[in-house]
């Protein structure tokens, strides 16, 4: 029976399993099964997805991201902060994902930036229709798609069915989309609840989530930052999270997410 050391690592709340697989384990490749059983809170050890570092050829180190569920996912913002914190390295480093290439460092103690890459496929305020009601919907591909809905009285909104309406829509399909609820505070503070698509329920924080949050903000309220920095206070349940990028008309150039992480504690994982 063999074993696989992990460290716990927290990153605004989101949780994650990060197993080191770059020197000392050969063959041995996570699969929806083992994934699964280690984010299981009653269970395994609990989180909303595992972290996969391994020998890269082209960055730093490479991080596969595996949700909740099993499935495989294309980035994480706040598991890439956690990565880079993983590695403790004051300088800069590249990390490789299936999303592409990405910069992080290290700016204070358990605080951790990352340089996001430009959004694409950016969709503002189409209708869609949601258990009879027809509400309104921004998309936008931070690394991962994400749908962001504008409400009044975020507490009160039923993140988990709505959410999961709206990530099971036939708008998004295949693939399906994470879904941001996002209540304006000000011009430069947003409060923020994700439905997270492979957790398949309410996160208490999501970066690509929030970066996708500030942005389309940014774009409902015409806010304008030309050539000087716009920075965006994104306020979850797990903490805040600060997005800071540049507004060109509809464009955004040097975008970085920026907040806390952590290590919580270490063990292994029993194949």
């Amino acid at each position: 029976m063999g074993k696989l050391n992990f460290t716990k690592m927290v990153g605004a709340g989101n949780d994650f399993v990060l197993a080191d697989m770059r020197f000392k384990v050969k063959g041995l490749r996570f699969k929806g099964g083992l994934v699964k059983r280690v984010c299981d809170r009653k269970n395994g050890i609990g989180a909303d997805g595992v972290l996969a570092l391994e020998k890269s050829k082209i960055a730093d180190f490479k991080m596969s991201v595996f949700n909740a569920d099993g499935s495989v996912a294309e980035m994480c913002g706040n598991g890439l902060r956690c990565a880079v914190l993983f590695l403790g390295n004051k300088r800069k480093v590249r990390v490789e994902t299936k999303a592409g290439i990405y910069e992080g460092e290290i700016t204070a103690k358990n605080r951790v930036k990352v340089k996001m890459q430009e959004p694409k496929d950016l969709k503002l305020n189409f209708p869609i229709n949601v258990n009879g009601r027809k509400i309104k919907a921004n998309f936008i591909n931070t690394g991962v798609p994400h749908t962001v809905v504008f409400v009044d009285g975020l507490d009160k909104i039923g993140v988990d069915t709505i959410g999961s309406a709206i990530r099971h829509h036939d708008g998004f399909k295949p693939k399906g989309a994470n879904v941001d609820f996002v209540e304006i505070m000000d011009d430069n503070n947003i409060k923020m609840r994700t439905y997270e698509r492979g957790v398949e329920g309410e996160t208490c924080a999501c970066g690509t989530g929030a970066v996708a949050s500030a942005i389309i903000t940014a774009l409902n309220l015409q806010l304008k930052a030309y050539s000087l920095k716009l920075i965006i206070n994104v306020h979850t349940r797990g903490g805040a999270l600060k997005v800071e990028f540049r507004k060109i008309g509809n464009k955004f150039k040097d975008v970085y997410l920026e907040g806390e992480a952590k290590k919580v504690f270490t063990g292994q994982i029993i194949l």
